[in-house]
């Protein structure tokens, strides 16, 4: 499932790109049909990320909500800016799948969006499933395989933000926001690593995020929430605000800490190289070579290291 630098990056696309003018909005799927011709016409005003969550708000105050899900992606086409300075643009960002964009920052095979998102005809014909369409004469963002996009008004738009955890990236007090964490982690005896994917509690945290910031701060997943000491919780919220800005930055989830600048850029290259713990079952672990450890919990897999984390 796409985390939320993956979502944040995606609201960077559209403010980028796709805010200020006013849209042709349609749904080539047909199953947004009566969403697009609600927002036809309109302008976007902005476009925010809380956690995994996008909320799009139009001129006349109608949000679209987007959550990507396992399946969901956008497609960007035809002018597509750099979001972040001396990065070049890819065509797609979201969840992997076989289709000729591609994710940003990963895989570059039969992208149509290379060369600055330029395609032979423009606009291009929808490729599969696509939900909902948001075009200007110069940029095309194709949504696909959401598990959520609705609209909403801004009463009913705001109540879906208050149900959502703090996000780090969109705090402008990053300490009480944590502290808020605190009280969540800690007021339950749910299992820590359990938590943590919890978006009530925290936003933006997914299985790859989870694992990485257990390990990093050597405790062991299936703590108790209440057992947790507080300093511990802060500790873990500290590093996810720093985790998210470098994933954001980057659009890769590098989490080992380890690594100098020739090991970073390998890493950044190679899925392999980036990660503590997360999908390396049996394997070694980095720090103390005791084989990494999986089990279901909540529906995902967990992976941690029976040694470091005690």
């Amino acid at each position: 499932m796409p985390e939320g630098h993956t979502v944040h990056r995606i609201a960077r696309q559209l403010r980028a790109d796709l805010v200020g003018t006013p849209l042709a909005v349609s749904s080539p799927q047909g199953r947004f049909a009566a969403g697009a011709a609600r927002l036809d016409g309109q302008a976007m005003a902005t476009a925010t990320a809380v956690g995994k969550q996008l909320f799009c708000t139009f001129e006349r105050g109608d949000v679209l909500r987007v959550h990507l899900g396992l399946y969901g992606a956008w497609d960007f086409y035809g002018r597509i800016s750099s979001i972040v300075p001396g990065q070049a643009a890819r065509g797609s960002m979201g969840a992997p799948r076989l289709r000729r964009a591609v994710r940003m920052g990963e895989d570059e095979r039969e992208s149509p969006a290379l060369e600055g998102g330029l395609v032979a005809t423009f606009p291009p014909d929808p490729v599969g499933q696509v939900r909902v369409r948001l075009a200007t004469h110069e940029s095309v963002a194709d949504l696909r395989g959401p598990s959520a996009c609705e609209v909403l008004d801004p009463q009913a738009a705001l109540a879906a933000v208050r149900r959502l955890g703090p996000d780090p990236a969109g705090e402008q007090d990053l300490a009480a926001a944590g502290e808020v964490v605190v009280e969540r982690v800690r007021a339950r005896r749910v299992a820590v690593g359990q938590l943590l994917m919890d978006q009530s509690v925290v936003a933006g945290i997914g299985n790859i995020y989870r694992a990485e910031l257990l390990f990093r701060a050597r405790l062991d997943p299936r703590t108790p929430g209440a057992e947790v000491p507080a300093d511990v919780v802060r500790a873990l919220w500290a590093d996810w605000a720093v985790l998210l800005d470098d994933g954001i930055a980057t659009g890769v989830m590098l989490t080992r800490g380890d690594l100098d600048a020739a090991g970073r850029e390998l890493a950044l290259a190679d899925p392999t190289q980036r990660h503590w713990v997360y999908g390396r079952t049996g394997e070694p672990c980095h720090v103390c070579g005791t084989p990494v450890s999986a089990q279901a919990m909540a529906g995902r897999t967990l992976y941690w290291c029976a040694s470091c984390q005690q």
